[in-house]
């Protein structure tokens, strides 16, 4: 588990590294090899545990192979020299996927790409449970994304009672996706802060047809609600027709004029009438 140490002050060793420095001299200047020896190696030796941090960045610590702590206050340190200094980012972090083929809850394939925020929240798993954390995320993250897919379908033209689909449940598809990720990244100590769908397209082989598909659909609904309106008018003008007493048809006439109104208020062209100037029989 992560442990948070606090290690001595930096400028409160250079102090201590500066004071060497004249002693060390003294005892070369005066033969006396026995003090100034020490003194020199243990000059050299200050120095490379001197490091400074800066705001949202960790230094994981090591000695000997044994993890030591993490140090997360910014500020001029010094540690032991002899401890191995892994310097780990703690700032948020996002990355966009480029599409990635998969296949939805029915079978079809889909291009799904993908944006992900994160940032890394424990720095003992990210550092000694993974062995590269970076490279970890992006390829859970496409695991992820294609177990995600598989759970919804792309649209309700083919799955009717579907109740979210990854075109039209926006929320619901990101929400688990997040979920998704947040589980397998939880090992490395990867904390998810957003993750959501950035492209959403069906594969090249069947767009053209699923785009016609989509098309078709939107016709026939058109044309329902076109049928729906002129069955409505015909209606109502046959009941004013009979109420005011301006005609009265035979059932055969009845139909001719339904036939006629039906053809020219449906139709997706102007009607071009042709008018009877003789009587109606005619």
């Amino acid at each position: 588990m992560e442990k948070i140490v606090k290690p001595f002050s930096g400028y409160l060793m250079v102090f201590v590294a500066i004071a060497l420095i004249p002693a060390t001299v003294f005892s070369f200047i005066n033969e006396i090899y026995i003090l100034g020896l020490p003194l020199g190696l243990g000059f050299i030796l200050t120095l490379p545990g001197f490091f400074t941090l800066q705001p949202n960045k960790a230094m994981v610590l090591i000695l000997f192979g044994a993890y030591k702590g993490t140090v997360k206050a910014n500020g001029f340190f010094w540690v032991n020299p002899f401890m191995t200094k892994n310097k780990i980012s703690l700032r948020v972090r996002n990355f966009e996927n480029k599409p990635l083929k998969v296949n939805d809850k029915i079978g079809n394939p889909v291009m799904v790409g993908t944006i992900v925020v994160w940032q890394v929240e424990d720095t003992f798993k990210a550092t000694f449970e993974v062995e590269d954390y970076e490279n970890f995320i992006h390829l859970q993250s496409d695991a992820a994304v294609r177990k995600m897919a598989g759970k919804y379908p792309y649209d309700d033209f083919e799955a009717e009672d579907a109740e979210v689909t990854l075109r039209s449940g926006v929320e619901d598809v990101n929400h688990s996706l997040e979920a998704e990720i947040s589980e397998r990244l939880h090992h490395a100590g990867i904390k998810v802060i957003e993750a959501r769908i950035s492209h959403l397209a069906y594969a090249q082989e069947i767009a053209s047809a699923m785009l016609q598909r989509q098309q078709a659909t939107a016709i026939v609904a058109a044309r329902r609600k076109i049928v729906d309106g002129a069955v409505g008018m015909v209606e109502m003008a046959l009941e004013d027709l009979k109420l005011k007493g301006i005609v009265d048809f035979e059932e055969e006439k009845k139909a001719a004029m339904v036939s006629n109104l039906m053809v020219v208020l449906c139709s997706d062209r102007a009607a071009s009438p042709v008018l009877n100037v003789g009587t109606l029989n005619q």
